[in-house]
């Protein structure tokens, strides 16, 4: 079986489409130019999406550890279960916050088409409205 893409994937293809570039040409680029651009602002949160999905696999596994079938649950591991759990539901918002903030800038956000090397036909000129008669 195999996995779907994370959210983070499916973000870093968005991007990737609308600049036209791999993900990691865009780094280098953001990183060699001011941080105060669109393309600097969404890279920081698709990097903080992908820790918060880091994260929830992280929590995830090792709450799967904790609650093994074959290991037996003492005080000390009820905690250490609480606090994945918890972990989990943070990371959780976390990730569909960032998902939320970054899906929303990218549907506002569109390629321009390149420019050709020859100008656009100039629009017909439009008829001067007709002057109103003076009246004496």
């Amino acid at each position: 079986m195999t996995a779907s893409p994370s959210t983070a994937q499916t973000l870093t293809a968005r991007i990737e489409t609308l600049y036209g570039h791999p993900l990691a040409a865009l780094e280098a680029h953001a990183e060699a130019t001011p941080h105060d651009s669109m393309l600097a602002a969404l890279l920081g949160s698709l990097a903080d999406l992908q820790l918060a999905e880091r994260s929830i696999t992280f929590h995830r596994d090792r709450l799967r550890q904790l609650a093994h079938p074959d290991r037996s649950i003492e005080a000390f591991d009820a905690g250490h279960l609480l606090d994945n759990a918890r972990r989990i539901s943070e990371a959780v918002a976390v990730r569909d916050a960032h998902t939320k903030t970054l899906s929303a800038v990218l549907q506002s956000l569109h390629r321009i088409p390149v420019p050709t090397s020859e100008p656009a036909p100039a629009p017909p000129p439009v008829p001067a409205p007709a002057s109103a008669a003076r009246t004496r």
